[in-house]
């Protein structure tokens, strides 16, 4: 019986380490986000100043942003 519950508590994950596992996901998702948004502010600094390839780059990056921002963390 003892091994038994000592398998159950190896196969299972703790609440700490759980807490830990989202915490990490939020933190790559925010550098994630922050990557994103630096190039897309990149891309639209170079759009005002006439490079009409780089608006496109800041829409695709605006697009990529928002599902960033829309999935399940």
């Amino acid at each position: 019986m003892k091994a038994a519950g000592q398998v159950a508590d190896w196969s299972t994950t703790s609440q700490d380490e759980a807490d830990r596992n989202r915490g990490r996901a939020l933190r790559e998702r925010e550098e994630r986000l922050g990557k994103l948004s630096r190039q897309r502010d990149k891309a639209a600094e170079k759009c005002r100043n006439g490079d009409s390839e780089q608006c496109q780059r800041a829409q695709i990056l605006d697009h990529e942003i928002e599902a960033e921002m829309n999935a399940p963390y």
